[in-house]
C-alpha cells in the first residue's frame, strides 16, 4: 500500500510539472520581458516643447524654417496635419502649436505632465477615433 501511495505522488508530481512551465522556460520569458522593458516615464509640458523644438530642427534638413513634404519621415505623416494655412508648408510656429496641442490631448488629468500611462490611453483613443 505505501509503494502504491509513493507511487501516486511521485505520478501525481509529475502531472503537476507538466502543466506548468519549466524554470528554464520561465527564465526566458523573464529575460523577453526584460529585454523589452521600456520604464515609466514623466514628460512636462515644457521639456515636451524642448523635445518638440529640437525635432523641428532635425526634420528641417535645409534648415530654412520650414518643414515641406519632402522632409516629414513619411507622405502619410500625421505631422501634416499642422499645417494650418494648407500652403504645404509646416512653419516652426505652426509644428510647435501642433505638437503641445498633442501634448494636451494626451495629458488626461490635465496636471502639465504626461505619464507613459496616459501616452499609451491617449494613442489608444487616436486609434480609435481613426477607424
Amino acid at each position: 500500500m505505501k509503494v502504491l501511495a509513493a507511487a501516486s505522488v511521485a505520478i501525481l508530481g509529475l502531472a503537476a510539472a507538466a502543466c506548468g512551465p519549466t524554470d528554464e522556460e520561465k527564465q526566458r520569458a523573464a529575460d523577453r520581458r526584460a529585454a523589452s522593458f521600456t520604464p515609466p516615464s514623466v514628460i512636462s509640458r515644457l521639456d515636451f516643447g524642448s523635445a518638440a523644438a529640437r525635432r523641428f530642427r532635425a526634420l528641417d534638413r535645409n534648415a530654412d524654417d520650414v518643414l515641406t513634404k519632402d522632409e516629414l519621415p513619411r507622405q502619410d505623416s500625421r505631422l501634416r496635419r499642422f499645417d494650418r494655412n494648407k500652403d504645404g508648408k509646416i512653419t516652426e510656429t505652426e509644428f510647435s502649436e501642433g505638437m503641445l496641442a498633442w501634448f494636451d490631448r494626451m495629458d488626461l488629468n490635465h496636471d502639465g505632465t504626461v505619464t507613459s500611462e496616459e501616452r499609451r490611453t491617449a494613442m489608444a483613443q487616436e486609434g480609435e477615433q481613426g477607424r
